[in-house]
């Protein structure tokens, strides 16, 4: 799946959410994130534009691999994300794992996210508003979508962002941010 998507800097999230709310988005309950990014030892990821990492949200476990950004549009790239075991332990063993595997810890980026949902033309949307640790206030707008419906997907989430008053497409990741911000 090709995960499509556009982020914007915010002030604050007060008119986002009026409108998403007059859309009769549902807002899930604000969570608290912990994304560790790996750097392999065959190829540099900020040069390849990908990315590892591990989240934590809660109890619960991820591994993400992200590709290259494949438009300049929208933040668009592939996407394979599966599911851990659940808990501290099993983070744990996998950081050491990859670790092992000669995979370096880059950074832990740390986010409340609240994540509103709605549909839009046919699309799923997920909306997510979210105070990164020393990077900001974010608008995250993403649709996974396969290949056939890329453009399509596309035109969504940047009509979407037009509507939500949305200006200044941030490409870079948090990541990205998060380290230029630590010098």
């Amino acid at each position: 799946m090709l995960e499509v998507e556009a982020k914007y800097p915010v002030e604050d999230f007060t008119n986002v959410e009026r409108l998403l709310r007059g859309w009769s988005a549902t807002f899930d309950e604000a969570r608290e994130d912990a994304d560790q990014y790996f750097n392999a030892p065959d190829r540099d990821f900020a040069k390849t534009d990908e990315a590892l990492r591990v989240r934590r949200i809660g109890n619960i476990n991820l591994l993400t691999y992200k590709g290259p950004k494949t438009d300049a549009q929208t933040k668009t790239r592939t996407e394979i994300e599966v599911a851990l075991a659940s808990g501290d332990q099993a983070a744990e063993d996998l950081g050491r794992l990859l670790v092992h595997l000669g995979y370096q810890p880059v950074a832990t980026v740390r986010k409340r996210r609240t994540v509103c949902h709605l549909q839009r033309e046919g699309f799923y949307i997920e909306v997510c508003l979210d105070s990164v640790n020393e990077v900001g206030r974010y608008v995250e707008i993403e649709i996974m979508a396969g290949p056939e419906k890329l453009n399509a997907a596309k035109t969504v989430v940047l009509k979407l962002a037009g509507e939500l008053g949305l200006k200044n497409q941030e490409r870079r990741s948090y990541l990205e941010m998060l380290l230029k911000n630590r010098g």
